[in-house]
């Protein structure tokens, strides 16, 4: 089995290395080509069209931090491309949990509505459709984590962290390599035309998680301070539910973000 895989970086590294190990030729891309992958520009209909075939496609490729226009290449315009360019090939997207954009401490499912209050994320749910209506898979990621790259516990360790207002907004995570299994489990078990949430087991107010990691670490509980309404994946505040993916037979090796926080903290 070969694998596309769109995207190169930190979750796709992990993503390459999970398939190669479940035995599957990983034929890597990249904008730039580096580390061995094939240099293409997904949004690029004609760089598309050169790239070769496989037996499944995962786009992960990142829009570098740009923004709507960005996105709009890169994910609209590359889901687009690809699903002209392969159609027969299932196409698995990661999108975000940044699409649902509740505030009122509610669980959210895959049922939930995915009504975005930023133009990111509404480009978001266009590559959704995009993919879906090729009838392939939708992975909405929550925050991902692992070695060396945590901003939560790099801010704690660095004295920089602030507990917005009561402390009360969730944060919903996944730790890179459980997120890079979801994937390999979402293309193997021949699930097609569906979403699905990729999250860990237990979404922790913020607050709570600053008190565990204060006694885990002893340091002190980072001050108080209005929320920054300028995140990156906006100001929600929601419990993303990994329900519908445990039961189809996925378990994360890391259920907690405190689960993973010591062998984290020694990479930063």
């Amino acid at each position: 089995m070969k694998l596309l895989l769109i995207g190169y970086g930190y979750l796709g590294q992990a993503i390459a290395r999970v398939f190669r190990e479940g035995g599957w030729e990983v034929l890597p891309v990249s904008l730039s080509g580096g580390d061995g992958s094939i240099a293409c520009d997904v949004g690029d209909p004609a760089a598309v069209g050169c790239l070769p075939a496989a037996d499944f496609i995962v786009h992960c490729a990142a829009s570098g931090h740009g923004g709507p226009a960005a996105y709009q290449r890169v994910h609209v315009d590359g889901c687009r491309n690809l699903t002209n360019r392969f159609p027969a090939v299932p196409l698995l997207f990661t999108s975000s949990t940044s699409v649902y954009a509740q505030t009122d401490g509610s669980v959210v499912t895959e049922e939930s509505p995915a009504v975005p209050d930023r133009a990111t994320g509404r480009l978001l749910l266009e590559a959704e459709r995009i993919t879906l209506g090729a009838a392939g898979v939708v992975a909405r990621l929550a925050g991902i984590y692992g070695p060396h790259r945590c901003v939560i516990l790099k801010k704690f360790l660095a004295g920089e962290a602030v507990i917005e207002e009561d402390g009360r907004r969730f944060l919903n995570q996944i730790h890179r390599d459980d997120a890079a299994r979801a994937i390999h489990h979402l293309a193997t078990t021949g699930v097609r035309g569906s979403v699905w949430n990729v999250s860990d087991s237990q979404p922790l107010s913020q607050r709570d998680c600053y008190a565990a990691l204060s006694h885990m670490f002893a340091r002190p509980l980072p001050p108080g301070g209005p929320r920054d309404e300028n995140r990156k994946r906006g100001w929600t505040h929601k419990q993303v539910s990994n329900g519908k993916l445990r039961r189809s037979g996925w378990q994360p090796e890391f259920p907690s973000f405190l689960a993973a926080a010591k062998t984290i903290a020694a990479t930063l």
